[in-house]
């Protein structure tokens, strides 16, 4: 579930408290190019009013426009676009496309108050709606779950699949920590240096102030999470890095330059790790976008974050140091051409 998505169940229950009916739309499968995967949610007010997406706009548009002219459907409903040409135009899917969708109307906000609950307290939920009753149970999900539906039961999976810790408090850590949220990762902070731990306070987020390689075990990453170390300090990194490069955590990086880089990978080599687990740390951290201040390098580390998550190849990618020594070589390749 992706922080557009918890938007609109928040929104959906606002509206309910408000006294409002309310429609919430779960696009359950896809066929061909969509412009949101199964799962993705819109809520529709009884007036109109829409929160969410679940395609580029035609979709949305046409079930406003069934709402006003059939009123709020009395039990869930499924339905399909773009099962022929005429419809793939009309809705902007492709030819022989198909998007379909359950249609779920809302008349009491306590069903989804139990939901968020569970969500605000960090917990992965699923959510079974039966079509023929409109009831919902919740019970706890797993990450390798995803939305499914047989026709007589929907299953939807609601909260964070992954975890991201950051090592260090820091400003680009701040900057970093808003985007992953907005990533859907559940975010934690580790920094025990009270200075800057004292000035932490992106809301959302989980601050502790244990040492760094403690916080890496006792969180026992898995295929799942991803650790970026940020202080520049090696006492308070790479401690923590080693701890995580022995895991299955998909992504581990640390923040530096490449002569940094390298001297910490000498140092790991010192601890008990294989040559294998040396190479898979990603630092400089991130792909190469010119990046200069938080904002942009939070940017870039999350581009390379993302990227290894959707498991893109690495020749279609660009990391900072491969960037930077091409740069260096097409440099003195520059200098040499004007001195002679």
């Amino acid at each position: 579930m992706d922080s557009l998505d918890l938007e609109v169940l928040t929104r959906a229950r606002a509206w309910l408290d408000d006294g409002h009916r309310v429609m919430l739309a779960t696009v359950v499968r896809t066929w061909g190019s969509s412009p949101r995967p199964p799962g993705a949610l819109l809520a529709l007010r009884d007036d109109g009013r829409a929160v969410g997406s679940v395609s580029g706009g035609c979709i949305e548009d046409d079930l406003i426009y069934r709402l006003q002219r059939d009123g709020m459907p009395e039990s869930p409903q499924h339905v399909s676009y773009g099962v022929g040409a005429e419809d793939a135009r009309r809705f902007g899917l492709p030819c022989g496309g198909t998007m379909e969708l359950v249609l779920e109307p809302l008349r009491d906000a306590a069903p989804l108050d139990a939901l968020l609950a569970r969500l605000a307290a960090g917990e992965l939920v699923e959510r079974r709606l039966d079509i023929a009753s409109g009831r919902s149970t919740l019970a706890a999900a797993h990450p390798e779950q995803g939305t499914a539906f047989d026709g007589e039961t929907l299953t939807s999976v609601f909260g964070p699949r992954y975890r991201l810790l950051l090592i260090g408090a820091g400003q680009l850590s701040a900057s970093l920590a808003r985007i992953a949220q907005g990533l859907d990762f559940a975010v934690t902070i580790c920094d025990p240096r009270e200075e800057y731990r004292e000035e932490w306070n992106i809301p959302g987020t989980t601050l502790t102030r244990e040492m760094p390689d403690d916080v890496v075990t006792a969180m026992r990453p898995d295929a799942r999470m991803a650790v970026v170390a940020l202080t520049h300090d090696p006492k308070l990194d790479d401690l923590a890095l080693m701890e995580a490069l022995r895991s299955p955590a998909f992504y581990v990086a640390a923040l530096g330059s490449r002569r940094n880089n390298a001297a910490r990978r000498e140092r790991l080599r010192e601890f008990d790790l294989n040559a294998e687990q040396v190479a898979a740390l990603r630092g400089p951290a991130g792909l190469y976008i010119g990046s200069r201040t938080p904002g942009e390098i939070a940017v870039s580390i999350a581009a390379e974050l993302v990227a290894v998550k959707n498991g893109v190849a690495a020749e279609r990618v660009l990391k900072v140091a491969t960037a930077k020594a091409a740069l260096d070589i097409a440099a003195d390749t520059l200098s040499a051409c004007a001195t002679r």
